[in-house]
């Protein structure tokens, strides 16, 4: 990709959808401007298929949309659909747009679009892979394996990483999913291996209380367990790094995802509740041999990192660059 190409990103406000366009963003080699995209609720609710909010026309101060436009913009969330559109028209075509997940609206809703497998859209500007796009590319893992978390270092022992959701539209994530991890982290501590739990923004405090409450009638020490409390920087990156062996709910496309780059065992948790894409990814993973089902007890085999990033992050040069020839002829030819 050409250095001097200027990239915004068109944030939805939602993290898994921007850590998809950072995962992008940073594969391609290329520094981005941040532009929020916030409309108001009316327009929020007609999204994908409506107007962009009218304050937010290039020509109204503080307008997320004000020039001059970029050479490429990437989006990901329905509220961010109208706008990735109106700026495609509004830079009449220059603007090379890129679309992550399923925009609900067909292949003409960005120049480039990528979803993962367990959606149905299909065409030929329509990229296609197993896992979401994302930041943990080799090079930050290994770098993060050279120079380790001090928190995490510590720990005696195999190093098992518990990596939590929480509730969501389709999953419960109720107490006695609370009481099964309670009794994973357990059984895993008794067998030797050193815990490090991290939750995430959805997972409920007292899903962390049950765990630390079993952890500790199970006798774990600061050398056998660490469990972030949200104070300092989030482990979840050298935690990935540095296990041996992950356990990962299901609830999170993007968590179970980015497990599967670190190349360890990967056993997924399926919390209560569930949708029928979330259950058919996990499947294909389970197929190609990068995760198991959570049975009971920790089981080891090998895979090679799964980076799907970069897979993705090379077809969009190739699509780039094919805007960047139609777009230079139609300078010299003055269409």
């Amino acid at each position: 990709m050409p250095m001097t190409s200027r990239i915004w990103m068109l944030g939805s406000g939602k993290m898994g959808h921007e850590a998809n366009c950072n995962g992008i963003i940073a594969a391609l080699g290329l520094q981005a401007e941040t532009r929020p995209v916030r409309p108001r609720k009316i327009f929020d609710l007609l999204a994908p298929w409506g107007p962009i909010d009218w304050k937010d026309r290039p020509d109204q101060a503080g307008s997320c949309l004000a020039p001059p436009f970029p050479d490429i913009a990437i989006a990901a969330g329905r509220v961010t659909v109208p706008y990735l559109r109106y700026l495609k028209s509004a830079s009449k075509g220059r603007t090379f747009t890129i679309f992550m997940q399923d925009p609900r609206t067909g292949t003409g809703a960005a120049d480039v679009i990528w979803v993962p497998a367990h959606d149905r859209l299909r065409g030929e500007n329509v990229i296609v892979t197993l896992t979401s796009p994302h930041p943990l590319r080799p090079k930050v893992l290994a770098s993060s394996r050279a120079n380790p978390d001090p928190r995490l270092s510590r720990l005696k022992g195999q190093r098992l990483a518990m990596i939590l959701g929480g509730p969501s539209g389709d999953y419960e994530f109720g107490p006695q999913d609370h009481q099964a991890l309670a009794n994973i982290a357990a059984s895993c501590l008794h067998k030797g291996y050193a815990l490090m739990v991290t939750p995430s923004r959805r997972t409920p405090p007292d899903c962390l209380s049950v765990i630390r409450q079993s952890l500790a009638a199970a006798g774990a020490t600061q050398e056998t367990c660490f469990i972030w409390d949200g104070e300092g920087d989030n482990p979840y990156i050298p935690m990935l790094a540095m296990a041996e062996v992950i356990i990962v709910t299901g609830d999170s496309v993007n968590m179970v995802g980015e497990a599967c780059a670190s190349g360890r065992p990967v056993h997924v948790y399926q919390p209560s509740g569930g949708h029928s894409k979330t259950f058919g990814f996990v499947e294909a993973l389970i197929k190609a041999g990068y995760v198991r089902p959570w049975r009971g007890e920790i089981e080891n085999w090998t895979y090679e990192p799964l980076d799907s990033t970069g897979l993705i992050a090379a077809r969009i040069a190739e699509f780039y660059r094919a805007h960047q020839e139609r777009i230079q002829t139609q300078i010299r030819t003055g269409a």
